[in-house]
């Protein structure tokens, strides 16, 4: 790698796995030391395993503020400062149908899923505002092409990130010119994203039958993405030097599902 964030200190909620996961493998290979809430021992000890102290991962819950601030604080005492913060974490609802869902299991899945989904990326950010204005900084959320389309899940989760892009928006005005804020908006990605609890869902998205060839025929491009083809976008926006005069922006990693149903199917056809 070349270093594009060599020196910087980043933090990257629910980090263990996934998307996560394969951003703080990037940001360490470009420089940057990273703390990492995660909620397990297995994926800390995993984390540490391959970087050593260029990590510092920290077990906590996106939902509590306490655990996000144990993070911004342990990380800051431990790199002495902070130069980027990606949140992260996220739930999925796996489409169950809104017909489908109780008046009670509503309540408790809408409660449980937003706050995960973003109430998490404002605890995250209201923890790290301190350190992040004193670096002039910058935060780099993780959206999704759920941001954009619906069908990609349930009600619930495509409400969850649709309010994240007018988080972005809200924030990138209130936070300048101090701190930049932007996003990374992927598509169908290999990926361990896990349920609710409060729906009994025990499997992951990467479970759910046919989902590989499901994205391949959707997507122009034709693929399921790997979590790692979305990294570099990460890098991009965090950098100080690549992205200065940015913020507010929204890049789209989805294989081009705005133009689906374009060229490639022709092509078949």
């Amino acid at each position: 790698m070349s270093g594009r964030l060599q020196g910087y200190s980043a933090i990257v909620t629910g980090g263990g796995k996934g998307i996560g996961r394969a951003v703080v493998d990037r940001f360490v290979a470009e420089g940057a030391r990273v703390g990492v809430l995660v909620r397990s021992e297995a994926d800390a000890g995993s984390l540490t395993g391959q970087h050593g102290d260029a990590v510092l991962p920290v077990l906590g819950d996106v939902r509590s503020w306490a655990d996000n601030s144990r993070l911004v604080e342990a990380t800051t005492s431990a790199f002495g400062k902070l130069d980027v913060l990606v949140p992260n974490a996220g739930v999925y609802d796996f489409s169950d149908r809104f017909e489908t869902i109780s008046g009670e299991d509503l309540q408790t899945r809408f409660e449980e899923l937003f706050a995960v989904n973003v109430q998490g990326y404002l605890l995250a950010v209201r923890a790290a505002l301190d350190p992040l204005r004193a670096s002039q900084g910058s935060v780099v959320f993780t959206l999704s092409s759920s941001s954009f389309y619906p069908g990609g899940g349930g009600v619930l989760y495509v409400s969850s990130k649709h309010a994240l892009v007018g988080t972005v928006k809200q924030l990138a005005f209130e936070l300048a010119p101090d701190i930049r804020v932007n996003a990374v908006a992927p598509g169908g990605t290999r990926t361990g994203l896990g349920g609710l609890s409060s729906a009994g869902h025990s499997r992951s998205l990467a479970d759910i039958p046919g989902f590989d060839a499901m994205v391949a025929k959707t997507v122009p491009l034709g693929f399921l993405s790997e979590p790692e083809d979305h990294a570099g976008l990460y890098v991009t926006l965090a950098s100080r030097e690549e992205a200065r005069f940015v913020t507010a922006e929204i890049i789209r990693s989805d294989g081009g599902l705005m133009v689906r149903g374009g060229g490639r199917k022709r092509k078949e056809a």
